[in-house]
């Protein structure tokens, strides 16, 4: 089961405080304020159906929570835990079903499910096989690693023949996996291939999924095939063994595989750093190592392509294949795609010293689900995601306006049943009677490595040393085995390596040494796999001292061979190799650059009572028998679906893109106009500076009109049939700068304010709008700015907002939580304000000051000043406001019903203001229009409209020009005998800029298209 965050409902709470991204109705008062914990296995077991701790809201970042869904299914398991709970059980149970089975099913549910940066199933290790760079039989051959240190192939798989012959059942779902390096090495031989399944730990864990799963492999064969003939034989030798080939030319490999991949992105992630060159041209050939890279995953993005059945799951594995998310999402939008990396994700203070960082981090967020191996790797994706690319983390993963890529932790595992079966053979029960004769009376310690600089080996034989010098009644008595695999031979850090590792062998065994005992017995080779069971069976203690490693199945292997001994051996493990996080129990956990540290854990281990050993033993080897390769891909496989099945559900609640074609021809069909535009992120210039990483702080905080928005402006304004509203938060000095030689309204502060750029400002602001409350919270954001580098406060005449935008995310949002609470218990404990609390803003505003509060009173003083003889019969508006201020889409919504009631303001016993029913239909309101659309219930209906307006001295009352005021569908409202407003589902469009989930119709992905759209408005004149 795995490890997830959950989320908790809170205590229900009466505060006004209105959290962006939570629901923007104070007056409910449960909206949920986040809170997380961790919840252990037991728990989730425990936890009944249907419990809120596995609800997860709609809302996972700083969007406007929606409403659930009406909708349920009775024997559908709602959270996602529940569901992969079932799934589990109907796989232990023999059963098999589609997995579109289980999506068809999904998509009429009510509540999505829970997930989170948790532990999947299964445990292990991204290990490479020894290779010779200069031949191309590259590390990894066993596509996404393995067992390096055996010489022999998968002996028990290899009677399997093509990878999906055992255990077939109906093929529910096929699997494609991507990988570097098919599962099989090809060996030509004349006009014919020799194929020979390479071990490896991918492997023997896909094999585990083909029970459920139609399983192809994708990837490189590990060698040059020039010729076209040689290429049509080899696809269909591999075709056999269900592989498809992906070919590369030498120059390719050479750049890509050799060069980004091993150079630059294998170091960086293993914390060893970026290559320092002296040369120019060593950045020039990094450059053409990136392209390289590229193209080479353009290369397998057209094979995978190829292959691709629609309801085709494709798994990319490993940072060779960081860009072929994005490549097949280019292709094909709704493929499903998940990227797994076996070696460990550096810190973000690591990572982003990497050339190009962001577009790497940009491709693999179009995958779908993106797995690690540990928590760890994954919460510093996240953190590089957040400090690199600014968008948010959740939870479940990171999120860019909405759109929810999910972030996991998956530890792999092994096969253990292969080594206990193995462990029953006459060959290595031979083997191990030949190793506990040669070795009687000897306690042995293991280490089982590839010879890498990541490996620790060094650092183990000088604890080793010490420990002998410390303790000269052991010299004799104990022995250390290093099998050292020789790995990338022409490489000189690799070579110095070697040549360090034989002389601190030699010392050692000169020091410590005699005629017939030699205390390290060092091999520069591979092992055949029942050598290598047997040698893990006979030792007495294995040493895994990784300075950096993804995972490390030696631990894992150790343990599996190890249960079948009476006394039972001890694991010596490093606490940065991935297994430590799920071996920690059982194991001694050491840190492998504290020598001392190392050497007292040697003298532990050997010393340790025999029923310590017994119990250490019996933790790690229940964990190494239930989190198996195969359960870690199943697992992993299990959530990508379900993940696909959550985004279906989000995308219910997302706006499809503005149709533009028939906005126009509404737009050019229509008699009188009105359209309704934001200012900030809908029609300005965002000001980026190629120097700096993100926008320019400096030019940005200088709102700008978008060049290419004027002339159509102009044209616009130009037409007395056509009323242009720029509504924003802004002050209104900036939207006289920015409009003021337009012929449009100007709505400034959330429409406090009001004026035609041929007149004077007007105020809108209700009487009585109580403001005692600006001095004390100004003093509050002044000294968390000052607290907060490069954040700035925009004191305004109704609101006062800080802004973090520019300073760094996680401290800003961690200020952020700590301004909230001082603001809570202190300034506006008592006051009658919302706080608004944006992406990276916190606003404070007295109660009933939005955008759609004012519109009523905007609407209205628009049409008196206009006296206008034709009916509105359109209506556009286009923002990206906050979740507080999307009333405004609503207000004008002809297709969803609502009494048309107007704010009022009663002083209560506590001087606090109450909300009238403007306030509080508009939450219902946008669940009403999102149960409408998911339950296909929409009905086009003429839209009736009340105006009201505020008379001189502000208060709500009717105006004296507005009569005949009507309430029932289908009627218009009259002023001066003439209709004001006759739209309908057709003539009103409403478009959420930049925000994936909205209370709007339809949205608009940037700025850009904004000025496509209103240029396109233009041609129609």
């Amino acid at each position: 089961m795995p490890y997830s965050l959950t989320i908790k409902p809170p205590e229900r709470t009466t505060k006004t405080t209105v959290w962006e991204g939570e629901g923007s109705d104070p007056t409910i008062s449960h909206a949920p304020q986040r809170r997380f914990s961790i919840s252990t296995p037991g728990e989730l077991k425990t936890t009944r159906p249907g419990s809120s701790i596995l609800v997860r809201a709609a809302s996972l970042s700083d969007e406007q929570e929606l409403p659930k869904l009406g909708v349920s299914s009775p024997s559908f398991s709602s959270s996602r835990v529940e569901r992969l709970v079932r799934e589990r059980q109907l796989r232990r149970s023999g059963s098999c079903y589609a997995a579109g089975d289980e999506v068809g099913k999904l998509s009429d549910a009510s509540s999505l499910g829970h997930g989170g940066l948790g532990m999947g199933s299964g445990e292990g290790d991204k290990r490479t096989a020894p290779e010779n760079s200069g031949s191309h039989q590259a590390a990894g051959a066993a596509a996404g690693g393995g067992e390096g240190v055996r010489g022999g192939g998968l002996e028990n798989y290899e009677s399997s023949g093509n990878l999906n012959e055992k255990g077939q059942h109906r093929a529910a779902q096929r699997l494609l996996v991507v990988a570097n390096r098919l599962p099989v090495s090809a060996i030509r031989e004349g006009d014919s291939w020799d194929l020979r399944l390479s071990p490896g730990g991918l492997v023997s864990a896909l094999l585990g999924v083909k029970q459920n799963f139609e399983t192809r492999w994708i990837g490189w064969a590990g060698i040059n095939v020039p010729d076209e003939k040689g290429r049509i034989s080899l696809t269909e030798a591999l075709a056999l063994k269900g592989c498809v080939p992906v070919f590369l030319d030498d120059d390719t490999v050479d750049q890509y595989y050799n060069g980004y991949c091993n150079n630059v992105l294998w170091p960086l992630f293993h914390y060893i750093g970026l290559p320092q060159e002296d040369r120019l041209a060593a950045t020039r050939s990094m450059d053409s190592q990136f392209n390289a890279y590229n193209h080479a995953n353009q290369l397998f993005a057209q094979v995978v392509f190829s292959q691709y059945q629609e309801g085709d799951v494709v798994w990319c594995h490993d940072y060779h294949l960081m860009c072929l998310p994005e490549f097949l999402k280019e292709m094909d939008c709704h493929m499903k795609v998940g990227w797994f990396l076996h070696t460990p994700f550096p810190s973000s203070e690591i990572y982003r010293t990497l050339p190009l960082r962001s577009e790497l981090l940009k491709a693999v967020l179009t995958a779908d689900l993106i797995g690690f191996h540990t928590y760890d790797y994954a919460r510093h994706f996240v953190s590089a995601c957040t400090r690199i690319l600014g968008l948010e983390g959740t939870p479940d993963g990171v999120e860019d306006h909405g759109k929810l890529t999910r972030v996991a932790a998956f530890p792999i595992g092994i096969d253990p049943e292969r080594f206990i079966q193995a462990l029953e053979t006459d060959q290595v029960k031979f083997h191990i009677k030949e190793l506990r004769r040669f070795f009687a009376g000897r306690k042995v310690m293991l280490g089982v490595d590839r010879l890498d600089m990541i490996k620790g080996i060094p650092q183990k034989l000088l604890a080793f040393e010490m420990f002998l010098e410390k303790h000269p009644e052991w010299r004799e008595k104990v022995l250390l085995v290093q099998i050292a695999v020789p790995t990338r031979t022409d490489v000189p850090e690799y070579q110095r390596l070697t040549s360090q590792v034989h002389e601190i062998v030699g010392r050692i065994n000169g020091r410590f040494g005699s005629v017939t005992f030699v205390p390290i017995h060092h091999l520069d080779r591979s092992l055949a796999f029942h050598e290598l069971c047997a040698l893990y069976a006979s030792t007495d203690v294995a040493l895994v001292t990784s300075l950096r490693d993804g995972m490390n199945l030696v631990s894992y292997e150790y343990v599996a061979c190890q249960n079948s001994k009476k006394n039972q051996g001890v694991l010596v493990l490093s606490e940065f190799a991935g297994a430590a996080q799920s071996l920690g129990a059982g194991a001694i956990l050491v840190n492998p650059w504290n020598i001392r540290e190392m050497y007292g854990a040697i003298e532990g281990a050997l010393t340790m009572p025999e029923n310590e050993r017994n119990e250490r033993q019996r933790h790690n080897f229940t964990h190494v028998t239930t989190h198996t390769a195969q359960a870690w891909a199943d697992t992993f496989v299990s959530e990508l679906n379900d993940t696909i099945v959550e985004a279906e559900l989000r995308t219910l609640r997302i706006p499809p893109h503005l149709p533009l074609e028939t906005a126009v021809g509404r737009f050019q069909a229509s008699k009188n106009r009105l359209l309704i535009l934001g200012f900030n992120a809908t029609i300005t210039t965002q000001m980026e500076d190629p120097r700096r990483r993100g926008p320019d702080q400096i030019t940005e905080m200088s709102l700008q009109l978008h060049p290419a928005m004027r002339d159509s402006l102009a044209i616009l304004c130009a037409d007395p049939n056509t009323i242009l509203v720029i509504l924003s938060g802004s002050e209104r000095t900036i939207l006289d700068e920015a409009f003021g030689k337009y012929n449009m309204w100007l709505a400034a502060e959330n429409g406090m304010f009001l004026r035609h750029t041929h007149g004077e400002w007007m105020t809108t602001m209700p009487e009585h709008l109580n403001m005692d409350w600006v001095e004390s919270v100004q003093l509050v954001f002044d000294y968390f700015c000052e607290r907060t580098p490069r954040s700035y406060v925009e004191t305004r005449e109704t609101s006062l907002v800080w802004n973090y935008k520019y300073a760094d995310t996680e401290f800003g949002r961690v200020q952020a939580r700590n301004m909230l609470q001082h603001l809570w218990t202190g300034p506006i404990s008592n006051a009658a304000v919302d706080v608004v609390q944006g992406g990276k803003s916190v606003e404070v505003r007295p109660v009933g000051v939005s955008k759609g509060a004012a519109i009523d009173r905007i609407i209205a003083e628009i049409i008196r000043s206009k006296n206008m003889d034709l009916h509105i019969d359109y209506v556009m508006c286009i923002g990206h406001f906050l979740s507080k201020d999307e009333d405004v889409y609503t207000y004008f919504d002809p297709e969803v019903p609502f009494e048309r009631d107007h704010p009022t303001t009663h002083p209560t016993t506590n001087g606090k203001l109450e909300k009238g029913p403007l306030d509080r239909r508009l939450a219902a309101k946008s669940c009403d229009r999102i149960l409408a659309k998911s339950n296909k219930m929409g009905v086009v209906r003429t839209k009736t409209t009340a105006l009201v307006s505020p008379e001189c001295n502000g208060s709500y009352t009717e105006c004296n020009s507005f009569k005949d005021h009507k309430h029932n569908d289908g009627e218009t409202m009259e002023l001066d005998s003439g209709t004001v407003m006759n739209i309908s589902g057709d003539t009103y469009f409403s478009c959420a800029v930049g925000r994936k989930r909205s209370a709007a119709r339809y949205s608009l992905g940037s700025t850009e298209e904004v000025v496509e759209f209103f240029q396109a408005l233009a041609n129609t004149y």
